[in-house]
Order: structure tokens, then sequence, then C-alpha cells
């Protein structure tokens, strides 16, 4: 497994999101400081507008305004983990 994914995303409460990765991992993100930090996620600074994501095409979280985040910065942020660890065995 090289990329990965989501396949599942829930609204917590505020700026929090629960994911689920196609690695079986899982894990809630806080995403205020991201949704802050750029321009273009402006209009998703109210919770309930933030709220109204959906997965896309690669999946991912993206909003209607056009602002997605990229699903390897969301695996880091629930996971810490820069990469997906091999569970393989040689």
């Amino acid at each position: 497994m090289d990329s990965v994914y989501l396949l599942e995303a829930r609204y917590v409460k505020d700026f929090k999101v629960f994911l689920k990765f196609n690695t079986g991992e899982s894990g809630e993100v806080d995403l205020k400081e991201t949704i802050f930090k750029y321009k273009i996620a402006e209009s998703l600074r109210d919770p309930k507008a933030f709220s109204k994501f959906y997965l896309d095409s690669w999946p991912t979280l993206a909003w209607e305004c056009g602002f997605d985040i990229a699903p390897e910065s969301l695996y880091f942020m629930a996971t810490g983990k820069s990469k997906i660890e091999s569970t393989s065995v040689a």
C-alpha cells in the first residue's frame, strides 16, 4: 500500500473531524489552525460552514469553496506518522 486516503470522515465539533484511513488507522484532528491559515478557507471559519465537508475523488476532505486538505497531511495529523509503514514481512 503506497498511498493513503480516507475511507470515512465524521464531523465532531468546532473544527474537529474524526478520520478513518485505508490503512485501518483512525484519529481525530483539529483543523482550526489550518482553516485560519489559508485565505481560500476563509468561509470555513464558521463551524457550521466547516462541518459541510465531503470526500472528494482522492478521497480526502474537501469543501464547496474549493479548499481541500491532502490525505497525507491528514494522515500525519491523525497518526503522527509521515508515511505509511509497511506491515508485510520479507
